[in-house]
C-alpha cells in the first residue's frame, strides 16, 4: 500500500492510518531539485552494494561485512520475511542491540516494502509492548531475553535474526528466524519497490520528559532530508566511515543505516552498547572518519584514562542535547576539533554548526540549511516574527516527517498547515540567519506562578570548575507547587561542590537569586534514557525521593 497526490493516507493492514501532512506538490518540488532521492531505501542500498560490493558497510564485534555480503543476508531476510506473508502493509517491530543484525533486520523491513519500528534495545518491558500495541506491529524482530517481560500483543508476530543453536535456550513462542528462507525462496523473492513518498520507518522520541512518541518518514524524508544534512559534514571524507556511539533505533542514530549505507555508501562501526574506553579502542582500531555521540559520550571519552590514537577523526558530532563549554574545551584537547553541535529532533527539524567550524556559543545552533529544513520563529498565534525577535521554532523541508502515529492530538498541537512543524522550542534568528536556541518553551518550572528557566540554571553551573554534568528537573512542593532541584555530576577526581558552593557560582555568574534552584542532588554520573539523553525522568524521580528523605521544603 502506498501513497500518493491523491490518496495521501497510508494504512496498515492491522488498521493504523499514517496521513501525510506536508502538501504533495511541495514533496514533489523537493524531488525534483534533487533534495530527494525518489527512491525507496532498500532501492538506494542495493544500488551502493552493486557499485561497491567489496567495501566494508558495517564492522561490528563479529568483524567486518561488506556491502555485498550484507546484502546477501538482507536478501536472505525479505525473503524469509515475504514468505511468511508480510509485505507491504505491515509495520514490523526491531529490538536488537547495535550490528550487523540490526542493520539486516531494518533493511529487509524496507526491501519487502513495509515499515520498520526499531525500538532502542534499552526500553523497558511496559514501554515495549505500548510502542508494539500503538503500532499495531505485526511482527517483531528480537533475541532470546529481550522479550521475555514483555506483554506482547497477540498479533504480534516474533521473528529472531538466526537458526537456533543445539542447546540454546528456544526463542520466545516458537519464534520463526530470519535465515529461514530456502535457497528457492531467496531466488523467487523480489523487491517491494515502494513509492518514495511512502512510509518507510517510525521514529521513537526520547521519552526523557514523557511518554514516547512515534513519528511517521517516508523513505524519501529517511535518505533525503536527513542525508543532506549528514553529507554536509563530510568534510572530505568520500566514504565516511562513522563511528556511532548512539542506538541505530534512536532519532539520532537513525542517519545509520538509511542515510550512511542507503544513500552515502559510507560505513558504519558499530558497538553494542557504549564505552568511553571500548569508543576508544574502537576509533584506534578502525579509523574512522566520524565520530557520532551525544555530549555525555563525548566528555566521557575525554575523560578516560584510556590511550588511543584518534588521529583518523575529521569530524567529531555531537547531537541530542546542548553541548556545553567543558565539552567542547575537553573535545579540543582530546580530539584537536570543536564537535559539530547537531540541534534536531525527531519532528523533523534539523541545523547544525558544521558551516562554522570552531565556533561555538551557548545556544548557537549554527545557520539553518534550506535543503534540509527551512526554519522560521512564530509568536503563539503562528505569526512570522521579525530576525532577533524570541519565539517558538517552526521547520519544514526534505526532511519533515508524515505524521505521528495514532496521536491526533499531537498532530494538531506539533503540526501546523503548509507542512510546518512547531517544535516546542524556543528561538531566534540573527539578521544574518544564525538560529540560536533559547530553551524548550515546555521546560519551565512554575514556582508560585512563576516560570523558572532550567536551561539558564544549566548553563551557568555547567562552567564551574567542578560540575561535568548538570540537568534541572522540578520537585514537587506543597507550599509554592514545584521547586527547582539541579541534579549534576562532579568532575572526575574533582570533590563534589557543595551546594553553597555551587549558589556562589551562580550568584556570581549574574543569575538573579529568585531564579536559583533551591534544591541539590550530587549523582557519580547522571543516568542516560535509551537514546543516550538524559533521562529527565528518571532524574525527576529521584530528586522526589532526596527532597522527601530530606523533610521537604527549604
Amino acid at each position: 500500500m502506498t501513497t500518493s497526490a491523491t490518496d495521501p493516507v497510508w494504512t496498515s493492514a492491522n488498521g493504523v492510518a499514517l496521513a501525510d501532512l506536508v502538501p504533495a506538490r511541495l514533496r514533489a518540488e523537493w524531488t525534483a531539485r534533487g533534495l530527494c532521492p525518489g527512491r525507496d531505501v532498500y532501492t538506494l542500498f542495493h544500488e551502493r552494494a552493486r557499485d561497491v560490493p567489496d567495501r566494508d558497510a558495517v564492522v561490528d564485534d563479529a568483524g567486518a561485512l561488506s556491502y555485498a555480503e550484507l546484502d546477501a543476508r538482507v536478501r536472505r531476510a525479505a525473503a524469509a520475511l515475504a514468505a511468511a506473508g508480510h509485505g507491504a502493509a505491515d509495520i514490523i517491530g526491531v529490538l536488537l542491540p547495535n550490528g550487523r543484525d540490526a542493520v539486516v533486520a531494518e533493511l529487509a523491513v524496507a526491501a519487502i516494502g513495509a515499515v520498520a519500528l526499531p525500538i532502542p534495545h534499552t526500553r523497558g518491558p511496559r514501554d515495549v509492548a505500548r510502542l508494539l500495541e500503538r503500532s499495531r506491529a505485526a511482527a517483531l524482530v528480537t533475541v532470546h531475553g529481550m522479550v521475555d517481560a514483555v506483554d506482547l500483543p497477540a498479533r504480534t508476530r516474533v521473528w529472531t535474526p538466526h537458526r537456533r543453536t543445539p542447546g540454546a535456550a528456544p526463542p520466545h513462542g516458537g519464534a520463526r528466524s530470519l535465515d529461514d528462507a530456502t535457497a528457492e525462496d531467496v531466488r523467487a523473492w523480489r523487491p517491494a519497490r515502494p513509492d518514495a513518498e511512502a512510509p518507510a520507518r517510525l521514529l521513537v522520541s526520547s521519552g526523557s520528559e514523557s511518554e514516547p512518541k512515534m513519528v511517521a518518514y517516508s523513505h524519501n524524508a529517511m535518505a533525503g532530508g536527513r542525508a543532506n544534512y549528514v553529507a554536509a559534514l563530510r568534510r572530505g571524507a568520500d566514504p565516511m566511515r562513522a563511528l556511532l556511539l548512539v542506538s541505530l533505533a534512536s532519532s539520532y542514530g537513525s542517519l545509520g543505516t538509511s542515510v550512511i549505507l542507503a544513500r552515502l555508501g559510507g560505513t558504519l562501526v558499530l558497538l553494542p552498547r557504549f564505552d568511553a574506553a571500548a569508543a576508544l579502542r574502537a576509533a584506534e582500531l578502525h579509523r574512522p572518519t566520524h565520530l557520532f555521540g551525544v555530549p555525555t559520550m563525548l566528555w566521557r571519552m575525554t575523560e578516560s584514562g584510556t590511550v588511543a590514537d584518534t588521529s583518523s577523526l575529521r569530524a567529531v558530532v555531537s547531537s541530542a542535547g546542548p553541548v556545553h563549554g567543558h565539552v567542547v574545551e575537553a573535545c579540543e584537547r582530546r580530539f584537536g576539533m570543536t564537535p559539530v553541535n547537531v540541534y534536531g529532533s525527531s519532528d523533523g527539524v534539523n541545523c547544525h554548526t558544521g558551516r562554522v567550524p570552531g565556533r561555538w556559543e551557548p545556544g548557537l545552533a549554527g545557520v539553518p540549511d534550506p535543503d534540509v529544513a527551512e526554519i522560521g520563529i512564530r509568536d503563539p498565534q503562528g505569526r512570522p516574527l521579525p530576525p532577533g525577535e524570541p519565539g517558538e521554532i517552526w521547520a519544514r523541508g526534505p526532511m519533515t516527517p508524515l505524521c505521528y502515529v495514532a496521536a491526533p492530538e499531537l498532530d494538531a498541537r506539533h503540526r501546523a498547515p503548509g507542512g510546518w512543524v512547531r517544535s516546542g522550542d524556543l528561538g531566534r534568528l540573527d539578521p544574518d540567519g544564525t538560529l540560536w536556541v533559547l530553551d524548550r518553551l515546555k521546560r519551565v518550572v512554575i514556582r508560585g506562578g512563576v516560570g523558572l528557566s532550567p536551561a539558564d540554571v544549566e548553563r551557568e553551573l555547567s562552567a564551574h570548575p567542578g560540575v561535568a554534568d548538570v540537568h534541572c528537573v522540578p520537585v514537587r512542593d506543597r507550599d509554592l507547587g514545584e521547586r527547582m532541584c539541579a541534579c549534576v555530576a562532579p568532575r572526575r577526581g574533582a570533590p563534589p561542590p557543595s551546594p553553597a558552593d555551587m549558589l556562589d557560582h551562580l550568584r556570581r555568574r549574574g543569575l538573579d537569586k529568585r531564579r536559583l534552584p533551591e534544591r541539590f542532588l550530587v549523582l557519580p554520573e547522571l543516568p542516560l534514557g535509551p537514546t543516550g539523553k538524559v533521562c529527565a525522568t528518571t532524574l525527576a524521580r529521584l530528586a522526589a525521593d532526596a527532597s522527601a528523605d530530606a523533610g521537604g521544603g527549604r
